[in-house]
């Protein structure tokens, strides 16, 4: 009996590849530069009984329906994110996902951002690569304060709490809003108080943004929510991209009602705004949350447990859409 194909989108670790390697015929996209193009995709697709795709990678319909033999979608992602489970379902192919272990390295990015666009540290090094040295007391690169401020976090469950934690090792004030407020044991344990998420935003020196993306959580920030920020105050978020409405934000940032920005995550991800690109007060990271080797390591050797108990018609770690599981080899 022939092995599995899988297609793997771009490289993952070579220890989880070489597990798969021992159960599946592997074709590995060797570029990791780059997302890899819907029609590169749909061949790789056409190729394979399973894909192995990057929280990136758009697997929609026509992905989904380019082989009709394909047996299952494992994916490094932890929601679902880019991926049609509506159309997978329909199709009886399983979406298998990864646990919820991006909570530090998140947080980690956050806190990077937070303090890069406050102090300048991004912009000073550009320019010094330059040859620009302004003086060691000059005020040109002069930011903003990090220690003693008020850190505003929307959503307070996992990565909000993490951030938080960090925060508090600044001395920082913690104030938080989020659908479900914490229990009086949590928010002592921060010293964290509950607002309203406009008082969150009214009060915040740093507002960090730790939503789930849905419905209601799109646009979550627009113009009207910037305008109750502070004029010195800045926005961080390493959530999901379509939880801030760039437009708006390029219109708050220009009109001077905010500070500045720290982005990971983008509307239109990848692509950004040219504004935001061109403003010195904005630093931009290419989705960096979960980039640490260790981190990204244990995420691929998940995945490849997925695709070995599919292989072995055992029960994945966990799988986005249960209800499709059924013997597949």
């Amino acid at each position: 009996m022939s092995k599995p194909k899988v297609f793997v989108t771009q490289p993952i670790a070579e220890s989880a590849l070489a597990r798969l390697r021992a159960v599946a015929d592997v074709e590995v996209n060797p570029d990791s530069s780059q997302v890899l193009p819907k029609d590169k995709l749909i061949a790789g697709v056409k190729r394979a009984d399973i894909l192995l795709s990057l929280l990136h990678d758009r697997v929609d319909r026509d992905v989904l329906t380019a082989n009709p033999k394909l047996k299952a979608v494992s994916a490094m992602n932890i929601t679902q994110d880019l991926i049609d489970l509506q159309a997978a379902t329909e199709l009886g192919i399983p979406v298998t996902n990864i646990t919820a272990m991006v909570t530090d390295a998140t947080a980690d990015i956050a806190f990077g951002l937070l303090l890069s666009v406050a102090r300048n540290i991004a912009l000073g090094d550009k320019l010094f690569r330059q040859g620009i040295y302004p003086g060691s007391q000059s005020n040109h690169l002069a930011g903003y304060a990090v220690s003693g401020k008020t850190l505003g976090l929307v959503g307070f469950g996992r990565i909000g709490q993490a951030v938080g934690r960090r925060g508090r090792g600044f001395g920082m004030k913690i104030i938080y809003c989020d659908p479900h407020r914490q229990s009086a044991e949590v928010e002592a344990q921060f010293d964290a108080t509950y607002m309203s998420f406009e008082d969150v935003l009214k009060t915040a020196d740093f507002v960090s943004m730790h939503p789930q993306l849905s419905p209601e959580t799109r646009h979550l920030m627009s113009d009207k929510q910037f305008a109750l920020m502070k004029p010195t105050a800045f926005i961080v978020n390493t959530s999901r991209g379509p939880i801030i409405d760039e437009t708006a934000l390029v219109r708050a940032l220009k009109a001077k009602q905010i500070a500045g920005a720290g982005l990971d995550v983008y509307e239109h991800e990848p692509q950004v705004s040219p504004d935001l690109v061109a403003m010195t007060n904005v630093v931009l990271t290419p989705h960096l949350g979960s980039g640490v080797l260790e981190l990204r390591e244990g995420m691929a050797h998940v995945v490849v447990d997925n695709i070995i108990a599919l292989i072995e018609n055992k029960p994945p770690v966990s799988c986005l859409n249960p209800q499709v599981l059924k013997k597949l080899f």
